[in-house]
């Protein structure tokens, strides 16, 4: 009888103790909960003041709150007399299990962020991508949506659209239009010239502030290659060089100047049998 109060008088404060850790832990989950809430509210009005894509200002709003959680609650614990170092071996190992299979969204993420940070390209940015190409419409922070020329949509993952080579078209204003032509060795330079000339005069788009250059770019085989470059605004591009290329072919026969392609002559020889 004598053990049992004896362990009952030992119990109690323990007891005590245990309530008064759990009630300190409890306020400390409450003040830190404000803080952390607090602190985001305010990170997040400097992030967006200064002009940052909402996909990263969501994404390292979250990233932050999760470990400001995760450290609250290992402070809370470590009240309650709970090992530290267990809890930190956990979540590390949780955390190493989560990044082993989900590596290739993991690393899809990481280059969207990187875009989002970078800005290789932006919203409406016309780019080219290896053999794709479009309007980015979209940018998620996993994928990126382009709108193709024939108004398909391509879903490009960003883990590879961030390691791979990107052409902006359209990121300067302006762009230039290369021609190339060939004409036979016999055809008069200057007169050809003058007909690509006339040409790219009746572009009304052509930029009348930047030069425009009709060379002899290279002699080749059957040909001498007349080169044209004219500067546009980038939307003005492809409407400009399409027609461009109609007109040299339609003035070309008008002025019966040729542009020579390949040709095979068979030369057969008859045999008379004796």
């Amino acid at each position: 009888m004598t053990e049992i109060i004896l362990y009952i008088k030992n119990l109690i404060p323990r007891g005590l103790e245990f309530l008064l850790s759990l009630l300190v832990a409890f306020l400390v989950l409450g003040i830190g909960t404000m803080l952390i809430k607090k602190m985001l509210s305010v990170l997040k009005k400097g992030m967006q003041k200064r002009g940052m894509e909402p996909g990263v200002t969501s994404f390292l709003i979250s990233a932050i709150r999760v470990v400001l959680y995760i450290l609250l609650i290992i402070i809370a614990a470590q009240i309650l007399g709970f090992a530290t170092t267990s809890i930190v071996a956990l979540v590390g190992s949780a955390g190493l299990a989560i990044g082993l299979a989900l590596q290739g969204s993991l690393a899809n993420f990481a280059g969207g962020v990187l875009i989002l940070l970078m800005k290789p390209f932006v919203v409406g940015d016309y780019i080219i991508v290896g053999d794709i190409e479009g309007i980015v419409k979209k940018i998620d922070i996993v994928y990126t949506t382009l709108a193709t020329t024939d108004n398909r949509a391509a879903v490009l993952p960003n883990g590879k659209l961030a390691d791979s080579n990107i052409i902006n078209v359209t990121s300067e204003d302006k762009r230039r239009i290369d021609i190339s032509v060939g004409i036979e060795y016999s055809e008069n330079i200057k007169r050809v010239r003058t007909v690509l000339q006339e040409i790219t005069d009746r572009q009304e788009a052509r930029l009348s502030d930047m030069p425009v250059d009709i060379v002899v770019s290279s002699l080749d085989d059957s040909a001498v290659t007349m080169s044209v470059h004219m500067w546009v605004r980038p939307e003005n591009y492809n409407k400009t060089r399409w027609a461009m290329l109609e007109e040299i072919k339609e003035e070309f026969d008008k002025n019966n100047i040729v542009i020579p392609y390949n040709q095979l002559d068979v030369n057969v020889n008859s045999v008379a049998n004796s």
